[in-house]
């Protein structure tokens, strides 16, 4: 009998969780460092909540669940309604009950659906009238140092997008041991501008065409960042440096930036290796990089610390350009000369401008630079 009663008591103590319904819920500190844009009479403002706000609002520490929650205000200035585009800011975004299901206790009871209610109270809600001005927690894969938060609002046949840069907060979810890079930068006297695609053709074919490690350098991503960032975020690709990137040289540094598509199980397949040139478009960024996918594809380890390259990088190259002319953000196309050849490669690299969402894949102008073969 006494057993039986220990149990019942272990029970009814799991079933009272130590969750409580936050006393305050006033949001100025979120507004006072949000970020803001402004597009087509939209204003969104935004910003990364810390741990400290994470457990204020939401009663519970989200750290463990790698949720990073981000406070969003819309303020529609329209006369249509607007919808928030939920799997264009993320496409892995969690929804409010699924989050607050991380935060149940076995027997939690009445206490889990108080968990359930708060969570779904807080979370953004569609539409936004117009006129009106909504706020609400959109609920996101974590990322550090600078979050790349894309807002698509859908009207009657319209979309309005914006891209902000956030500051992510040092306590938050996405804080790590690993610092997030900041882009190089060249000063502008070292910067040589091409104001036409023959000219800028050349200088492609001038830039180095592989690592000093022997990787072939087969893309080029050419536009501005909030566009270049915009259209890797809507295709799934998060910034993921690990050792092995790290030891890729151009340049003289390591890349500027690492990106990693996640694929099923959340095991990276494709990765994009960037680095800024000393060139620009137009006055717009010119990066040279690398498309390639480890030995093994989305098979090899998810925390292996050997990768090795999968000899056909043509094949990376080219389903990385399908990604991108899926994103909507992708305006033109070439292929020019530059890339280091092998037995596998034809030793071209794709050459990518980006411009503001949305477009379609009609939309795309392919530059006749080169010949290109049956792949």
């Amino acid at each position: 009998m006494n057993a039986l009663l220990s149990l019942t008591l272990v029970f009814a103590l799991v079933g009272c969780a130590t969750w409580q319904a936050p006393a305050e819920m006033n949001d100025s500190a979120l507004r006072s460092r949000a970020v803001s844009a402004t597009n087509e009479g939209v204003r969104v403002s935004a910003t990364v909540l810390s741990a400290d706000e994470t457990r204020r609002l939401l009663g519970t520490d989200l750290t463990g669940a790698q949720v990073q929650p981000v406070w969003v205000e819309i303020r529609n200035g329209t006369s249509q309604p607007k919808w928030l585009l939920r799997t264009g800011t993320d496409p892995d975004y969690f929804s409010p009950l699924e989050v607050a299901w991380s935060a149940h206790t076995t027997l939690g009871g009445r206490t889990n659906a108080a968990i359930d209610e708060h969570f779904d109270k807080l979370g953004f809600k569609n539409p936004i009238a117009p006129g009106t001005t909504r706020a609400g927690i959109v609920f996101t894969n974590p990322e550090q140092g600078i979050k790349l938060l894309n807002v698509d609002l859908l009207g009657q046949k319209t979309l309005v997008p914006l891209t902000l840069f956030l500051p992510v907060p040092q306590d938050s979810a996405a804080a790590g041991a690993t610092a997030a890079q900041a882009l190089f930068r060249y000063p502008a006297s070292e910067l040589t501008d091409h104001g036409d695609l023959d000219t800028l053709r050349a200088a492609l074919e001038r830039l180095p065409g592989a690592t000093t490690q022997g990787e072939p350098l087969n893309i080029v991503l050419m536009g501005e960042l909030e566009d270049i960032g915009a259209a890797v975020v809507r295709r799934n690709y998060r910034r993921d440096a690990r050792a092995a990137d790290m030891g890729q040289q151009v340049f003289g540094r390591s890349p500027d930036a690492v990106l990693r598509k996640q694929a099923e199980a959340r095991a990276p397949s494709t990765w994009i290796r960037a680095w800024r040139a000393p060139l620009t478009f137009e006055g717009r960024a010119v990066y040279v990089g690398q498309a390639g996918r480890p030995v093994g594809g989305r098979f090899a380890p998810a925390d292996a610390t050997q990768v090795r390259t999968h000899e056909d990088v043509d094949e990376a190259r080219n389903l990385l350009v399908q990604d991108m002319m899926y994103s909507g953000g992708l305006d033109k196309l070439g292929f020019a000369r530059g890339a280091a050849a092998g037995e596998r490669s034809d030793g071209l690299r794709a050459v990518l401008f980006f411009a503001t969402r949305p477009l379609s894949l009609a939309d795309v102008e392919i530059l006749e630079w080169v010949s290109l073969g049956g792949r």
